[in-house]
């Protein structure tokens, strides 16, 4: 486990899956770890008393919320050291029957929010920090319905390509995680279990991806040792595809 004591994170949508492996993962390595929180206040209550991180409501769509959600981690973070860019939604239709609203809230929680995000912690970061967008295998290998999800995730691939060139002078590395089939909420939700017992075949480790398996690359890239890894799109699938 890396030593992060005395570093400041910032973890978007931490209260349930892979976002609430990584929130658990920061704080046990010893970060003060601030997080965003859509609805599910009882999900998000049980984070923060399980590792003592701090949660925010925010709507990562709404442009106020995520300003509030800045100026609430300015307020109780040591300073940002690490900024995990973990809120998604999926918008999962045909082309055909994506309707305009639709595009519009898809990019602007996963790409506009992250974007804004990035912006603040060029601002405000201290030097040698982390950023970390969590991504998808499937910007590699789309599927039927997967238009919005894949492009607004390919976007911020290369957002954290271009702050990795921007801000390495200051020590700041840039990466983004692209986890394959991970045993979430969400991915059950979008997948009958024959699908998910073939994603299971289909791996080199054969089983499905648990969050705290990418919550740990995200500690990886967070910790000393990956102060030489940056401009990466790291793929933490268990071989998925490979």
């Amino acid at each position: 486990m890396a030593d992060l004591t005395g570093k400041g994170a910032l973890v978007t949508g931490g209260s349930r899956g892979i976002g609430r492996a990584i929130v658990e993962r920061l704080t046990a390595d010893g970060a003060t770890v601030v997080f965003s929180y859509r609805g599910d206040t009882a999900a998000a209550t049980g984070v923060a008393e399980e590792t003592g991180a701090h949660p925010v409501q925010a709507d990562q769509a709404a442009r106020a919320d995520l300003d509030r959600l800045f100026a609430e981690a300015e307020r109780v973070l040591p300073g940002l050291d690490i900024l995990v860019n973990n809120a998604a939604v999926t918008g999962l239709k045909p082309i055909a029957d994506i309707d305009e609203e639709t595009y519009d809230h898809v990019f602007a929680v996963n790409t506009k929010a992250v974007f804004l995000a990035l912006q603040w912690a060029a601002r405000v970061m201290r030097d040698d920090g982390r950023i970390v967008n969590i991504s998808t295998l499937n910007t590699a290998v789309p599927g039927k319905t997967q238009a919005l999800y894949t492009a607004t995730k390919a976007a911020v691939e290369q957002f954290a390509k271009v702050a990795a060139r921007e801000l390495g002078g200051r020590g700041i590395t840039a990466n983004a995680i692209s986890p394959g089939a991970t045993d979430t909420d969400m991915l059950r939700a979008a997948n009958p279990p024959e699908a998910l017992q073939q994603m299971s075949a289909f791996t080199a480790l054969q089983r499905l991806g648990r969050p705290e398996d990418v919550a740990a690359a995200v500690a990886m890239l967070c910790g000393p040792d990956g102060a030489w890894i940056t401009g990466q799109n790291i793929r933490a699938s268990g071989g998925l595809f490979v």
